[in-house]
């Protein structure tokens, strides 16, 4: 049984402006047509049933939380990505799309940011010819940061139209510097389109492994089938050991990746069937693995990951049928789907662990880039999910397109916009 509650809002249209960064295929991508979409009204909410016991139901109620600014010295451009390197709590690193990493010393020069790594001239870029999603999109300290200074990244490059997967180590002289000629590719996936891009690059808290989102490949409607086709990284989630090699790769198999033995796929592969995971994480309590899969004309969902899952991209998007057809393996449903009327491009977040937000720790909380909404998600232990809306805002609040969530070392949610600035979630 799926019981799902919704609050329901007027979207701003400013808050469409960029309606497709991240979701609709080419044929209602503003970036690709010039157009601009108009704005969608909000859906007429449905009658909710009853609670058997409404003090209950207040009193687990989620809190309404507001964004507020922080870093308020800094602007970015395109800021994709924010991190804080293990043992670190007082620098963080700002990602933008461009191809560029920013530093903050946030106990020392709060309104100061030093320059990490420009790789802008190696990047196909949005504003240079690359696609809407393309540049540089995610980062990841490795685990043991500390002793190795080694950071990974994923970005787009071109000639050929490629994903690159690469690390790039710090100086000792100077942390905060990365020397561009450190790069060391790691993988590199061919794209034969320029959406669908995904991507999340991160470390399993419990195994050491490296795991990163790949979209379908991009277009619309996945016509290339790569969605099923475990002979292509493509529409995939991939597990490897980057503390190790294997033959001329540059990391190993794990051992225990589902599909080592299966004839014709890639050993890389731990979970497929995934349209575009733009921002996938950890819950740092349980280590389960939350995706969120930009869908396609009518469905945004979320996923728990799980070993040698297959989550139904293109047989179906969400619960409902697409492309139809037959697996091989069983078709794992999603959490949760919202369509349409809700929002246009999920973007994923965490799983609060933090402690300003007490009654929100256990949610996932998650938003939607175009409309700008933001909810937080539970799962009963008998499979229910409620979902509901808890982003506040008030009159004259500007709309910010929801470009992605992070997480601090303290668990604390951050979320970038991309008017260039970064807050953090607060309870109203």
């Amino acid at each position: 049984m799926r019981a799902t509650q919704r609050s329901v809002v007027f979207v701003p249209v400013g808050a469409l402006a960029l309606l497709v960064f991240w979701g609709c295929d080419n044929a209602s991508d503003p970036a690709s047509t010039g157009s601009t979409p108009a704005a969608v009204a909000a859906p007429t909410p449905e009658p909710a049933e009853p609670a058997a016991d409404a003090s209950v139901a207040r009193a687990n109620d989620p809190p309404m939380v507001r964004l507020v600014r922080v870093f308020e010295a800094h602007e970015f451009t395109r800021p994709v990505f924010l991190a804080f390197p293990p043992g670190q709590p007082d620098r963080a690193f700002v990602v933008e799309q461009p191809g560029r990493i920013h530093t903050i010393d946030l106990a020392n020069s709060p309104d100061e940011s030093s320059l990490v790594l420009d790789i802008e001239e190696r990047i196909l870029r949005y504003e240079k010819g690359g696609g809407n999603e393309e540049g540089l999109l995610s980062l990841a300290f490795h685990p043991d940061y500390a002793e190795n200074a080694t950071f990974y990244v994923h970005y787009s490059a071109k000639e050929p139209r490629r994903g690159v997967l690469a690390s790039f180590r710090t100086s000792k002289d100077n942390p905060t510097v990365a020397d561009p000629a450190s790069e060391e590719i790691i993988l590199e996936v061919p794209q034969p389109f320029g959406n669908h891009n995904g991507s999340t690059v991160l470390f399993g808290p419990k195994d050491g492994f490296l795991y990163m989102s790949l979209g379908d490949g991009g277009s619309g409607g996945d016509p290339l089938d790569n969605g099923q086709n475990l002979g292509t990284l493509l529409g995939s989630i991939i597990r490897i050991d980057v503390n190790n090699r294997e033959g001329d790769l540059k990391y190993a198999i794990p051992e225990d990746n589902p599909f080592i033995k299966r004839k014709g796929a890639r050993p890389e592969i731990w979970a497929y069937g995934l349209r575009n995971v733009w921002r996938m994480s950890f819950d740092r309590e349980t280590g389960a693995l939350w995706a969120a899969d930009v869908g396609q004309g009518l469905w945004e969902e979320i996923d728990i990951i799980t070993r040698g899952g297959n989550y139904g991209w293109d047989i179906r998007e969400g619960f409902h049928p697409f492309q139809g057809g037959r697996s091989e393996d069983p078709l794992l449903d999603p959490v949760h789907e919202y369509n349409h009327h809700a929002g246009l491009s999920i973007t994923g977040g965490y799983v609060y662990r933090g402690s300003r937000l007490k009654r929100l720790i256990g949610a996932y909380i998650y938003g939607d880039y175009a409309t700008a909404r933001i909810w937080a998600l539970r799962v009963a232990e008998d499979g229910t999910v409620t979902d509901k809306e808890i982003l506040i805002r008030e009159e004259g609040d500007p709309s910010i397109n929801v470009g992605s969530f992070s997480e601090g070392p303290d668990g604390e949610l951050y979320m970038l916009g991309f008017d260039g600035r970064i807050y953090i979630l607060e309870e109203v």
